[in-house]
């Protein structure tokens, strides 16, 4: 489906873009991606519409075949937000420890407390965190737009797998460009 609409109160998610993640070699470009993610934050503040960052400090507890990705501790900053998304006192900051946003954070609350029904998700990586996080609002029942031009994967298949079969069927894919021409016709 394509992208046909954003609520009147619609909030920003922008998920792991962090120091931490910088020099990694994703299938975009993390300039094009923050990039993309910043003009969307400028417009959702300009429109006093709710900007969250989403940070992630660990992974979830439990056995897995795989071993996680960081096995030594992170080096100072490495959770800090790149500065080029302009950080803004009223954003709400997250801070997770599993792929997505919503799970053991107050970031529902949050929303339900600024009665957000519907949430923008951009950031990386695009087949964990940010569909981790669509997949969670999804099932709290908050309508999901997916700016396909402001994420990124490490791992391509995975990019296209999500974009491709995974984000239709939790909402609606849409360019960080259409997303910000919709704005100014949000729905009540």
């Amino acid at each position: 489906m394509a992208l046909t609409q954003l609520d009147s109160n619609t909030a920003l998610i922008i998920v792991d873009l962090q120091k931490g993640i910088l020099g990694a070699r994703f299938l975009h470009t993390i300039d094009e991606v923050v990039t993309r993610a910043r003009a969307l934050a400028d417009k959702f503040r300009a429109l006093g519409l709710p900007v969250v960052l989403v940070n992630v400090t660990g992974t979830a507890p439990g056995r897995t075949e795989q071993p996680p990705r960081q096995a030594a501790p992170a080096p100072a900053g490495w959770t800090d937000f790149i500065p080029e998304l302009n950080q803004q006192p009223d954003d709400i900051v997250v801070t997770k420890r599993t792929w997505g946003a919503f799970a053991n954070t107050h970031l529902e609350a949050q929303l339900r407390a600024r009665r957000v029904t519907q949430v923008v998700v951009a950031g990386v990586a695009t087949g964990t965190g940010v569909e981790s996080t669509a997949r969670q609002a999804y099932e709290q029942g908050f309508n999901v737009t997916l700016a396909v031009d402001a994420m990124t994967d490490l791992r391509p298949e995975a990019h296209r797998y999500s974009i491709a079969n995974v984000f239709p069927r939790l909402g609606e894919t849409g360019t960080s460009a259409e997303i910000i021409d919709l704005l100014g016709n949000r729905s009540a």
